[in-house]
């Protein structure tokens, strides 16, 4: 039988964080250690750490927030494929592939090496990959780095397209060891009303 698999990264005081954003906290405020009933802990941290999902308002002043979107976008049959991505992801990275009525997409690209440290550079989606994507029924990207973007880009153009054309985007996911083909995806976000990104603990099972 097969099994569901974490493929998403663990929350602590060492998961990398963007530079300058809120880092994971979590604490005690009642602790059985120190006399009370019940251990009740409290969570700091970004909605963009980890992995996580990105909502449209996140680049988009009026773009759907989390509550908004459609949670059948995160729950359903998943691709995973393996990609050429050394400098960029684009088309080209996927000759060979058969996307034709995938609709959730994982890419695994290899180039987030060290998920202890937040990676110094990553290759970025090229925007013109969007509706190329769309176009085969494409609706949701997942990767195995923490933006679709450069690292420092303000203008957010890999966002703006994938969402221009449909597209949503969840990030950070862990792929290492993961075989190409065809799996179960569960990876649900918070119920965050005002949210502008939530993480999800994303797991898979191999179909078949």
């Amino acid at each position: 039988m097969n099994q569901w698999l974490d493929i998403s990264q663990r929350l602590n005081e060492n998961t990398p964080y963007w530079p300058g954003d809120t880092q994971y906290s979590y604490r005690l405020n009642s602790s059985m250690a120190e006399g009370s009933s019940v251990n009740v802990g409290e969570i700091r941290m970004s909605t963009h750490l980890g992995t996580h999902i990105d909502a449209p308002y996140h680049f988009d002043e009026n773009g759907k927030k989390i509550i908004e979107l459609d949670l059948d976008l995160y729950i359903g049959t998943a691709t995973v494929v393996k990609v050429d991505a050394a400098e960029s992801i684009g088309i080209k990275a996927f000759e060979g592939i058969e996307l034709t009525g995938v609709r959730r997409l994982l890419v695994a690209t290899g180039q987030w090496k060290d998920l202890s440290r937040f990676p110094e550079w990553i290759p970025p989606v090229e925007p013109d990959l969007a509706p190329f994507l769309a176009n085969k029924g494409v609706r949701l990207l997942g990767l195995d780095l923490p933006s679709v973007d450069c690292l420092d880009s303000k203008e957010l153009p890999a966002h703006n397209k994938l969402s221009g054309c449909g597209i949503h985007i969840l990030e950070g996911l862990v792929l290492d060891g993961l075989e190409p083909g065809l799996y179960d995806l569960a990876a649900l976000p918070l119920a965050l009303e005002a949210g502008d990104g939530s993480p999800v603990r994303a797991v898979v099972k191999k179909k078949g």
